[in-house]
């Protein structure tokens, strides 16, 4: 069992940055590829960026890839999401994942996930 908490969201105008966090509790962490979603008002939940077990690994969606980059401290069981020049169409509420699987952009493949937290980017 993996329980995440997903920190760091806020309100920013467009050109800022904001650091997402994505503390995890219970065991083996390293053993989970984790993944960053998030959803916009009135669509669906999409992929954003995923990493691998040991951080080798990385995977953005076209519209993040250059702004924004994950990582992940396997002794601070964390994983984060650094998200650089935001525009108003990034606003969403950000989850973050896990999955013992690879670290694919199917949120079908993810077996946990956060509560969410709220970004807004202001033009």
């Amino acid at each position: 069992q993996v329980e995440l908490v997903e920190t760091g969201g806020g309100l920013v105008q467009a050109g800022g940055s904001l650091r997402l966090s994505c503390a995890a509790s219970g065991r083996a962490f390293s053993d989970y590829a984790m993944g960053w979603f998030r959803q916009a008002p009135g669509k669906e939940r999409e992929f954003v960026a995923s990493i691998s077990w040991r951080g080798a690994n990385k995977y953005y969606s076209d519209s993040v890839k250059g702004r924004f980059t994950i990582s992940r401290d396997n002794g601070k069981k964390t994983v984060y999401l650094q998200m650089n020049n935001l525009k108003p169409e990034d606003t969403a509420v950000y989850y973050c994942a896990a999955t013992k699987g690879p670290p694919r952009e199917y949120e079908t493949m993810y077996d946990y996930w956060g509560q969410g937290t709220q970004v807004s980017v202001s033009s």
